[in-house]
């Protein structure tokens, strides 16, 4: 084959450009870092080194919001930190206000520094990072707390970015923190009236004593084996139980009996090893539920017995309003002096009360009274005091909630609502009747069948607490319509589910309202059961000492006001504030709230943990990603200096061939 000159410097020129280009590419890599500049210099290492950037970007994105929210996480456990220790010098305070040796002086002054303390767990419960609030859940530029002690955020998580498709949630809600349940702790309730040995008061030495488990029934009813040897006492109990069933039973006892007869009958009642019945250095009988978690468990007795067995069993009845004295004659503990002297030989003994207004005008001993109350008037608002508890899961209902999962109804259930409209005068009636399918309304303000404003009948099982609240609006106002009525009052259902209404023509409403079960007055013969209470709203029932659920600033400030009013225990003889629980239970419920803020500390620590080892381990990762992004695009300065210098050898070898073979010509061999 012939080559020619052409051949041959093409072929020099071609060497000449690929060794040229070659270098370039070297010079490049050492001068630049990098192995490549453009995606098609090397599809491979340009898809890994995105993929890589990518992972850094995430990487330090996951960091960045770690530390971010770990600012949060930390200050959050700071601050629950100082709650615990606010609670912990509150607990001192009450074990000394306790003691029983202040005078009203020392005791006022104590109050005085329980509520500055209280203003301070005020403040650190709004604290708040770069204006946004820690603990208001997702609401972060709402204030959570009010000056009334009102959660006013959401129960809504904040999270951190973890990662692609990971997050932490790193922020304590008001929600958890100041109104939340706590799964391992028994409901306790209480009677609030104080029991004397009323064999001791009137005997021989007029010793004033409480009722222990041990007393006879006579010395609680003061109906001694002595003096009346045949009397018998009946005690007619109703209340709720841990799983949401709602009773009514009556307990027959002689005068010989004991208190503790007493006690194991109504341990009974709830079932077999439900709770735990005792009675304290007060007289008064306390329940514990054996349940945890449970915040449904209810009760209230009243007792009732004759001293002269020639007028007959008059405290042995089916209605419990028979035991009022228009109706009886009957008289109340508070003036057994009375019962010696009198022809009238009904005795009837309160053990809860609360100082509601009866809804039954002639409820004159309010012991008798269970849920045939007024809500308590307050400004414009009417308030009641029973917390509506689906019995599911042991939350509170809200307006969409169904009465049926909450309430313990059976196949005759009728709910009256009662009460004066707003112009104070004018009476109302409603009754709600959950026999018949669908649910009617019958009574003086209201009538037909109940629907869901769209047509559709309501069926008892379906109905909610809004249509109940609807009906409520309606009644209490005097309107015809649910719009109308909606602007002149409000029903609604606080966060801890108990019904209110609010007046909004005037600042201090003058209507009143009371809501209770058609059969709540009725009991069964001795020693049977029945359902109770279908649903009730305010009711004089034994008070809560502890609860699962939590409510912290309102707990607050009834510890402090049984400091402010001296009572040591609860006392349902003071007329000032009968329903509060003193300052021996104040201090158990003091305990259960530090605990439950403790454990919410923990919590809180184990978010800025999590964190912590989230931000190092981005920092880890970040590095392991750089180094191998480096391996793959970085240049090897040695690899390419030393490939620098074999091209540039090559290179001047190549020139110097050319240089050779181009001197060559035909006439060096003529």
């Amino acid at each position: 084959m012939r080559v020619t000159s052409a051949s041959y410097y093409n072929n020099i020129y071609g060497e000449n450009n690929k060794i040229n280009q070659q270098l370039f590419d070297v010079n490049k890599q050492i001068s630049s870092g990098q192995k490549i500049q453009y995606a098609h210099e090397d599809p491979s290492i340009f898809v890994n080194t995105l993929r890589l950037d990518d992972e850094i970007t995430t990487l330090t994105q996951t960091k960045n919001s770690a530390q971010s929210a770990y600012k949060t996480s930390t200050q959050t456990d700071t601050t629950i930190g100082d709650m615990v220790k606010n609670l912990d010098s509150m607990k001192m305070k009450m074990i000394n206000a306790a003691n029983g040796s202040h005078s009203d002086t020392s005791l006022q002054a104590i109050a005085k520094e329980l509520r500055g303390m209280e203003s301070n767990l005020l403040g650190l419960a709004n604290t708040s990072i770069a204006g946004q609030y820690i603990f208001s859940g997702t609401a972060t530029t709402q204030k959570p707390i009010d000056a009334n002690g009102i959660y006013q955020g959401n129960d809504k998580s904040l999270e951190a970015f973890a990662g692609s498709g990971l997050k932490q949630k790193y922020n304590i809600t008001g929600t958890q923190l100041f109104l939340g349940n706590e799964a391992k702790v028994n409901r306790t309730i209480t009677t609030n009236t104080p029991q004397l040995n009323l064999t001791d008061l009137y005997g021989i030495n007029k010793t004033e004593t409480y009722i222990n488990s041990s007393s006879t029934i006579g010395d609680l009813m003061g109906n001694t084996a002595a003096n009346n040897p045949t009397a018998v006492s009946h005690f007619y109990i109703q209340g709720t139980k841990s799983d949401g069933t709602a009773f009514k039973t009556k307990i027959d006892l002689n005068a010989t009996d004991s208190v503790n007869n007493l006690l194991q009958g109504i341990s009974n009642a709830y079932g077999a090893n439900q709770v735990n019945v005792s009675i304290n250095p007060n007289g008064q009988i306390e329940i514990v539920d054996k349940k945890t978690g449970s915040s449904k468990l209810d009760f209230h007795m009243v007792g009732a017995t004759n001293f002269d067995p020639a007028t007959g069993d008059t405290a042995d009845v089916t209605n419990i309003s028979d035991l009022q004295p228009s109706n009886n004659g009957g008289i109340s503990s508070n003036n057994f002096d009375n019962v010696i002297s009198s022809t009238n030989m009904l005795y009837v003994k309160e053990f809860t009360k609360s100082g509601f207004t009866p809804s039954t005008a002639t409820d004159s001993i309010e012991g008798i009274n269970y849920d045939q109350t007024n809500f308590a008037q307050n400004g414009a608002k009417l308030l009641s005091n029973v917390s509506q508890i689906v019995k599911s899961d042991n939350s509170y209902a809200n307006p969409s909630s169904k009465l049926f999962d909450v309430g313990a109804f059976s196949t005759s259930t009728i709910l009256n609502i009662n009460g004066t409209q707003l112009d104070g005068t004018t009476p109302f009636a409603v009754s709600i009747d959950f026999s018949s399918d669908p649910v009617t309304l019958g009574g003086s303000a209201l009538g037909g069948n109940v629907g869901d404003g769209y047509g559709n009948l309501t069926s008892p099982a379906n109905m909610t607490y809004q249509q109940l609240m609807d009906i409520v609006n309606v009644a209490i106002t005097g309107q015809s319509d649910i719009a109308t009525a909606n602007q002149m009052g409000k029903t609604s259902l606080t966060s801890d589910g108990k019904i209110t209404f609010e007046d909004l023509t005037q600042t201090v409403t003058k209507g009143s309202l009371s809501i209770s079960d058609s059969s709540t007055g009725t009991y069964p013969p001795s020693g049977t059961s029945v359902t109770g209470s279908a649903l009730t709203f305010n009711a004089n029932n034994a008070l809560s000492i502890r609860d699962p659920k939590t409510d912290f600033f309102a707990q607050i400030d009834q510890m402090i006001k049984s400091v402010e009013e001296g009572k040591t225990r609860a006392d349902g003889t003071d007329t000032t504030d009968p329903r509060n629980i003193g300052i021996q239970n104040s201090i158990q419920m003091l305990d259960d709230l530090s605990n439950h803020i403790s454990r919410l500390q923990t919590q809180s620590g184990s978010y800025s943990q999590v964190l912590q080892a989230s931000s190092d381990r981005s920092d880890l990762l970040i590095v392991s990603a750089k180094m191998l992004r480096s391996d793959v695009i970085d240049t090897d300065a040695a690899e390419a200096n030393l490939k620098m210098q074999q091209l540039s050898l090559n290179y001047q070898a190549m020139l110097s061939s050319i240089s050779k073979v181009s001197q060559l010509s035909l006439v060096k061999y003529l």
